[in-house]
């Protein structure tokens, strides 16, 4: 089965609006056990889109088509559609009602533009939005499915969760896509690469893509099999040779979180955390907060932006500054062990750089950053030198820090 999605709309091309419907229906498809081949995005042009289809036509058994179904005059698929398939428009009561009931429950006029939504093309089967007014249509021809679906999001969801993704699994019959995602961190991709070894070994059994990010590396296993159970072999398989000699540098599978993986831990074993920010500016308690139920491990985070709050909230003594610089890594510990003695917590976690893209000198450049980790039994930190770009350099130093106190945790 070969998939195509069409998205319509101006909005898309300019910016204005990102494409999540395409990357919801392709992540829903694939979970369906069904391969997205293609992505095209067109604006609200007829030549364009009639273009669009024919390719699409050329190429796949099924095309989703999404926007471009509204009251508006710039709202022009569904004429694109009709014409497209030589099929005269003809009023659907049952639709027509539906469009009535949702104004009167609404408590508003209907217009005549939202009666023209009630005009379908003949040789299309009709999808009934319960979340609209605008209904979903459907064609058949040659082998081609095509499915024509609303842009507004809730309704587009509506449909394909209602009826195109359970037609669809009928269509793919038993043969399966199962892939799944690991994910690492404190690793570059091009070392992550070497590391693993003969990638096509691992690829007898299953697609292997890298998914680089500011906090690590993802990685993903991708299989077909007849079966669910073929498909399954294959990939455990590929599981195997991929994680032989990366083992240490996978923090987890599936859904990609370092602070929940730290989260997990610290909970189950009862211990508790407090951080110390300079450079990340809270992203890091941010981002543990995020975490339902992290008051059972999170004490607290204290930004200690400048050196007086160093000085002040976390007793970095005046001297250390003055000697080694605010970015250093005996600054780094000392804010660590300060935050951990202050709440009394199990664990002391702090961050100290130069997030740029200013600031940076040839001894201390942008990108430089000392992650500093205190326990009851050492306080240590860690030097990194990131990139440029301030936003990443926060990101990767709280991954930094995470994976810090990861490793810590065994």
């Amino acid at each position: 089965m070969n998939t195509e999605i069409i998205s319509v709309g101006d909005e898309l091309l300019i910016g204005q609006t990102i494409n999540t419907n395409a990357s919801w229906m392709g992540e829903q498809l694939l979970n369906a056990g069904i391969r997205v081949d293609w992505v095209t995005t067109v604006g609200d042009n007829a030549g364009h889109i009639e273009t669009a289809l024919k390719i699409a036509e050329s190429r796949a058994n099924v095309v989703l088509i999404t926007g471009g179904l509204g009251p508006t005059h710039d709202d022009i698929t569904k004429k694109v559609i009709s014409r497209y398939f030589d099929s005269k428009m003809v009023l659907n009561r049952k639709v027509l009602e539906n469009i009535k009931a949702r104004f009167k429950k609404r408590g508003i006029l209907m217009s005549q533009v939202n009666r023209d939504q009630a005009l379908v093309p003949e040789k299309a089967k009709v999808i009934f939005n319960d979340n609209g007014t605008a209904p979903g249509l459907i064609f058949d021809r040659n082998g081609v499915t095509f499915y024509v679906m609303p842009g507004v999001p809730m309704e587009m969801k509506a449909i394909m969760k209602r009826f195109v993704i359970p037609q669809l699994r009928e269509k793919r019959g038993e043969r399966t896509i199962l892939f799944q995602i690991y994910c690492t961190t404190g690793i570059a991709e091009s070392t992550l690469f070497q590391k693993i070894g003969d990638i096509a070994e691992i690829e007898k059994y299953a697609r292997l893509a890298f998914l680089p990010s500011p906090s690590g590396v993802k990685m993903r296993l991708m299989t077909e099999g007849q079966t669910q159970k073929a498909a399954q072999d294959a990939l455990k398989q590929a599981e195997i040779l991929l994680r032989k000699n990366i083992e240490s540098y996978i923090y987890a599978s599936g859904k990609c979180s370092l602070e929940q993986v730290v989260a997990n831990i610290l909970t189950q074993r009862g211990k508790t955390l407090a951080v110390a920010e300079s450079c990340t500016g809270g992203l890091l308690a941010n981002n543990l907060t995020n975490i339902s139920g992290s008051s059972k491990f999170f004490d607290r985070g204290i930004i200690s932006y400048s050196n007086q709050a160093k000085m002040q909230a976390l007793g970095v003594p005046e001297t250390l500054i003055a000697e080694h610089g605010a970015v250093s890594a005996q600054v780094a510990q000392a804010m660590a062990e300060g935050v951990r003695n202050t709440a009394g917590t199990d664990y002391g976690l702090s961050t100290t750089g130069i997030a740029g893209p200013t600031g940076g000198t040839p001894e201390k450049p942008v990108g430089l950053v000392f992650i500093g980790y205190s326990d009851a039994n050492e306080t240590l930190a860690k030097r990194f030198n990131f990139l440029s770009d301030r936003m990443g350099n926060k990101e990767r130093s709280v991954a930094a820090a995470l994976n810090l106190l990861r490793e810590k945790l065994g």
